[in-house]
């Protein structure tokens, strides 16, 4: 779900508040009043799911009503939608359909900010992104992957038995030896394809053939030849996130995916231009320079909550 930015950060800006020790009986009426409105909730309910990750938030005793309004918005009782998985007969038969439980029990995992790799048995090697999950199963006549979340990037080198790498949204199927990357973001799967050649197929649609130095994206019923790959892309591999005249909003993105709690841009800043490569391994020093270089200011709000904004943003 989006959210508009300024409405985000009021919610933050609210709930420190609450949380703070001088809090008074009209800041908490004052509260009440704004979460009332459900777009205000809404927000509201993410700062708290955010918080929920690094600190209690039972000290305002307030702080938990917005769950309860919610629960009388309209637009609150149409998003919850009854969930239902059809499970195959093996491990890898879904991937980011199946229950939650897989990513978290999957033979292969990443925390945030963490990048590892690993040598497989055929001696092919697979890199896995920050916060990231992956079943690895090798049989006799194929080489079976199932990415649950996140980002891996995967050498390939036996051309006598394929990759099949499955997502919440298809398969992937190698042709030869390839070197490409998949990355599992909300409603659609990524493929990068630096070398060799990889057939797309997804879940009810028709499959493509994806080929050196194509970057492809595909739902579930549809694969759109995208635009060239990035060799960048594979930077992480090295913990470097690297920027090639990057708005500013995306690069935020990319970076906030390396770092606990949320990271957020001003949509007033959003278009200027990032380019370097900057350390993944310390985030804090990388606001620090984008600050400096672009005429920015980081707002630490909390220690989970940052945002960049203009060096006179009054947010």
């Amino acid at each position: 779900m989006r959210f508009d930015y300024q409405v985000l950060q009021a919610a933050a800006q609210w709930f420190a508040v609450l949380q703070s020790e001088s809090v008074s009986d009209d800041d908490r009426q004052a509260w009440r009043c704004w979460v009332e409105v459900p777009e205000h909730a809404r927000a509201w309910q993410r700062v708290e799911q955010i918080s929920g990750r690094f600190e209690p938030i039972a000290r305002d005793p307030f702080g938990h009503q917005a769950s309860a309004l919610l629960q009388h918005q309209p637009s609150r009782r149409r998003a919850l939608k009854a969930l239902s998985v059809l499970l195959g007969g093996g491990v890898l038969t879904l991937a980011g359909g199946a229950a939650p439980w897989r990513s978290w029990t999957a033979d292969q995992r990443t925390a945030i900010g963490e990048v590892r790799d690993w040598h497989l048995p055929d001696g092919s090697q697979l890199w896995l992104n920050t916060d990231s999950a992956v079943d690895v199963a090798f049989e006799t006549g194929v080489r079976n992957i199932a990415l649950y979340r996140g980002e891996l990037l995967i050498q390939a080198v036996d051309e006598q038995r394929p990759v099949v790498l499955r997502t919440a949204e298809g398969s992937l199927k190698t042709r030869n030896a390839a070197h490409f990357s998949v990355m599992q973001r909300d409603g659609a799967t990524q493929l990068s394809v630096f070398e060799g050649t990889v057939e797309v197929r997804p879940t009810t649609g028709r499959p493509r053939i994806a080929v050196q130095g194509q970057q492809v994206g595909f739902d579930s019923r549809d694969v759109q030849l995208d635009r060239p790959a990035q060799a960048g892309r594979q930077a992480w591999t090295t913990g470097v996130l690297l920027a090639d005249n990057l708005r500013l909003d995306d690069f935020v993105a990319e970076l906030s995916r390396y770092r606990p709690g949320y990271l957020g841009c001003d949509p007033r800043i959003a278009g200027l231009r990032v380019v370097g490569a900057y350390p993944l391994a310390d985030t804090e020093r990388v606001l620090d320079v984008l600050a400096s270089t672009l005429g920015l200011r980081v707002n630490r709000r909390m220690p989970w909550w940052v945002s960049l904004e203009p060096a006179q943003a009054s947010v």
